[in-house]
């Protein structure tokens, strides 16, 4: 294939990539060396913590063309997930409800960007097959991956001029913030390639790192999982350390924080992709109501949703800590007490961590109620 075919066959795959949904695509190669000594870094550190598939898969994570044999480029795509009424404050602000991470409101992202990535791959292969009938003007073996393979998809988005990492670790773009998906598509076609983001453009803003409810965001452009609520809540399988518990809130899978006081997102896009409009149960959902759920509720419920990922038990886990740092109310006291006798062991933890809390916030609200009634039946001011 000649050079302007190649050069065309570019063009031609970005504006594919529109028609298909995606809000952007770019074309990079498979050389990622440079994030070679950051990955060992982050992995000797153990800030993967239980994830251990990270290590096992080791600098695969930054060689492409090892993951697929034959690569030559990788298209990198994003898409717009915010949606309309994302109802952001509202939901953190009133602890009686549930925060779902945005992504998840939704259908899984998995699912919609894989399929839009190989319908994508299938018209590559199709328009190689049209200008020339032999395999040179193939695409070899071209596979699509949506967070589902050991690859590096935020350098790579970043080489390909998506933008650039910010010092949350997240990619970041000048004129759509962050809340969106990526994707990748690996293909062994030497297309030309796109310039990356001349530089980062986070300057010295650590809003990020300071606003991190967990303290996970070590240092900048470094995430420590092991302290970050998106890895609490989602990856995570066994118990979540207490000294975290009563900073999570309402945080019921995954955290946004740091992605909320990023001044980029004043530029973020809604989504109009239908399959990303929450779903009523799911968005500003009351605690109650999803502690009341049975695991067939749940199941149904979280059908066709990458919430259903985490099962059950760590669902009920992230609900416990929830309610524990809610009003110290009768109902949820109640709700509580009865399912410890049948919770299995690290759930009844937790419930057990929950009830407690909320006998001290009971106490203190009590305590204050003994006071003021003293007060005035001294005759010393309301606020006194």
């Amino acid at each position: 294939m000649t050079a302007a075919e190649l050069a065309q066959l570019a063009h031609d795959i970005k504006l594919w990539a529109r028609e298909l949904g995606f809000d952007q695509v770019g074309i990079t190669d498979t050389d990622l060396a440079l994030e070679e000594p950051r990955l060992q870094a982050w992995l000797d550190a153990g800030h993967h913590g239980t994830m251990d598939y990270m290590a096992r898969h080791g600098m695969m994570r930054a060689r492409p063309h090892e993951l697929l044999p034959g690569t030559l480029r990788v298209l990198s795509v994003r898409m717009n997930y915010l949606p309309f009424e994302a109802g952001f404050a509202a939901t953190l602000r009133d602890p009686t409800l549930g925060y779902i991470s945005r992504y998840a409101l939704g259908r899984d992202y998995h699912k919609v960007l894989r399929n839009r990535l190989k319908q994508l791959g299938e018209r590559i292969e199709q328009r190689c097959q049209t200008l020339l009938p032999s395999t040179q003007a193939t695409p070899g073996e071209w596979r699509p991956f949506v967070d589902s393979a050991p690859i590096l998809e935020r350098p790579l988005a970043a080489k390909a001029g998506l933008g650039w990492v910010g010092k949350h670790s997240l990619l970041l773009n000048e004129t759509a913030g962050s809340f969106f998906f990526l994707g990748e598509l690996l293909v062994g076609l030497p297309l030309p390639v796109d310039a990356p983001v001349e530089k980062e453009q986070c300057g010295k803003c650590v809003a990020c790192i300071n606003i991190c409810p967990t303290g996970a965001i070590v240092a900048p452009y470094v995430v420590d999982g092991r302290r970050c609520i998106s890895y609490l809540t989602i990856e995570n399988d066994g118990p979540i350390p207490e000294e975290f518990r009563p900073l999570m809130g309402n945080r019921i899978y995954g955290c946004d924080d740091c992605q909320l006081i990023c001044p980029w997102n004043r530029y973020a896009d809604a989504s109009p992709e239908p399959d990303f409009s929450p779903r009523p149960n799911l968005h500003r959902p009351p605690l109650l109501t999803l502690w009341g759920w049975s695991e067939s509720d749940f199941l149904k419920h979280t059908e066709g949703s990458p919430i259903r990922r985490i099962g059950y038990r760590r669902w009920r886990r992230n609900l416990a800590v929830a309610l524990g740092n809610g009003p110290a109310s009768s109902d949820a006291m109640a709700a509580l007490q009865q399912a410890l006798a049948s919770a299995e062991p690290m759930v009844a933890e937790h419930i057990e961590w929950a009830l407690a809390t909320l006998a001290v916030r009971q106490e203190k609200e009590d305590k204050k109620t003994r006071l003021l009634i003293r007060c005035i039946e001294k005759g010393l001011p309301d606020h006194a």
